[in-house]
């Protein structure tokens, strides 16, 4: 529940998922006695251990591991995704979870490990229906999910706001104010979250309407606008812009190399698959899905770090052909996070399973129709494709407005990490000052530094015709 491992330096223990569970019967440790422990975690590990970077001896390169990446790939669009992180630092970053995990994972830490997105860049936050059609704001990618180090979600998250701000032409002053905005958010959340009933903070959530009270000036305005969009992007608004109809059936409209259709064969494997996921659903969303026929599918690629894993989108109809789901389908494969985790193996046979329960561990609320499937050997998870998903697009973002998100950020973290373990013990570690703040401001601005570097790196090797490449896709 509230407990976690502890460790320093290089070696990283993590307590088995299990674990996170304990007997009725067995005496829980107080919230005293696990900030306690939390606060003397500071002695092996200090706070000001948190801005190290500089890099290691034997740092394998930054190609080699986006190359090992690819392995297992759809090989036509491998030159899509490197073509979509060569467009800047900032897109490096959100498609190399691979090369910054090898670096957190050796850094000092803690050893606490609660449930970790993986991949908390400054880009995996926006809005999304909840399943009472509200719509909330929240962490919304768990592609990487998985116990860790609380730490890395952290750096991850700074080093990303500090690249985000020099994408957009902020003076490094202000990418160090947002920084701090997001830590101090970040501390001062589990803070008060730790000191709440796991019960009652199982119920904590950020709704439009709470962001919108607790914003002002130019991201106020930026989140009515971001919301307004995301509240069209539903199913039957999506029919006009995706389908069209064909010998009098609506069919998923091609747009190469990013929409296509899949051969015959594959088709009918990924409506066995689908069946399949039905069974991965609670008893009421099966029945309401069984209401449903599959009309068409197609390949659609997705993101920056995603491209290339085989991704579907599903068309059903239901009573009328205005009544429409769409789903989508993404392969799931190994954590990033899990080399480096001891005792991983044990914890997920099925890594869509993964993604699935790991994302509504994250999150407070989640999408009702979440589930998982297997298709001709692979592993998939499946969830809503439209569902008011939007955000605030970063290049809107002024210096004001990138601090004060950054706070809303570093709070959704917060809240995602005390849903699972460690709240108490991390805000021991963590205390009232703002110690951790700049340490991670400094940590952030020389990983930017990193960034940047590594992506002239990847830059370099496309220029040499080592990766092939399509710019613009």
């Amino acid at each position: 529940m509230d407990g976690g491992g502890t460790t320093s330096g290089h070696t990283v223990l993590a307590q088995a998922d299990g674990a996170m569970y304990r007997s009725l019967r067995q005496q829980s440790v107080t919230r005293a006695e696990r900030y306690a422990l939390g606060k003397s975690l500071r002695k092996s590990v200090p706070r000001s251990s948190l801005a190290d970077w500089s890099v290691p001896a034997g740092r394998p390169d930054p190609v080699d591991l986006i190359n090992a990446s690819h392995r297992g790939r759809v090989d036509r669009l491998i030159p899509v995704r490197v073509g979509r992180m060569v467009e800047s630092p900032y897109g490096f970053l959100r498609g190399t979870a691979v090369v910054m995990a090898e670096d957190v994972a050796r850094l000092p830490s803690t050893g606490i490990m609660p449930v970790v997105c993986g991949d908390s860049h400054l880009g995996n936050f926006g809005f999304y229906a909840s399943p009472e059609r509200d719509l909330v704001i929240d962490l919304n990618d768990f592609d990487e999910a998985h116990p860790g180090g609380w730490e890395w979600d952290l750096r991850r998250l700074v080093a990303s706001i500090w690249v985000a701000g020099r994408h957009n032409g902020t003076s490094e002053e202000h990418c160090g104010a947002s920084v701090r905005s997001c830590v101090a958010s970040y501390r001062q959340e589990l803070r008060r979250l730790a000191d709440l009933p796991l019960f009652t903070r199982s119920f904590e959530r950020l709704d439009v309407d709470r962001l919108a009270a607790q914003t002002a000036g130019p991201l106020q305005a930026q989140v009515a606008r971001a919301a307004e969009r995301a509240r069209h992007r539903t199913g039957d608004r999506a029919l006009p812009r995706f389908t069209h109809q064909v010998e009098g059936k609506r069919r998923i409209v091609e747009e190469p190399p990013l929409i296509t259709r899949p051969e015959p064969l594959e088709a009918e494997l990924l409506a066995e698959a689908l069946d399949r996921y039905l069974e991965t659903l609670p008893s009421y969303w099966r029945r309401v899905l069984g209401g449903y026929t599959l009309v068409d599918v197609a390949h659609k690629v997705v993101g920056v770090g995603s491209v290339g894993l085989r991704a579907y989108v599903a068309l059903l109809e239901g009573s009328s052909a205005e009544d429409v789901v769409f789903l989508q389908l993404k392969q799931a494969r190994r954590s990033v996070l899990a080399r480096y985790v001891h005792g991983d193996s044990a914890w997920h046979a099925h890594q869509g399973q993964r993604v699935v329960e790991y994302q509504q561990s994250l999150q407070t609320v989640s999408d009702p129709l979440l589930g998982w499937t297997t298709m001709d050997g692979l592993q998939y998870y499946v969830r809503q494709f439209r569902n008011m998903k939007g955000r605030i697009p970063l290049d809107s973002m002024d210096a004001s407005a990138l601090t004060d998100y950054a706070g809303v950020v570093g709070q959704l973290l917060a809240k995602g990490h005390a849903r699972t373990s460690g709240a108490s013990m991390i805000a021991g570690y963590m205390g009232k000052s703002s110690r951790v703040d700049d340490a991670l401001c400094t940590f952030a601005r020389h990983y930017a530094d990193q960034t940047e570097a590594d992506h002239a790196t990847l830059v370099a090797a496309v220029d040499r015709g080592l990766l092939p490449v399509e710019r613009g896709v």
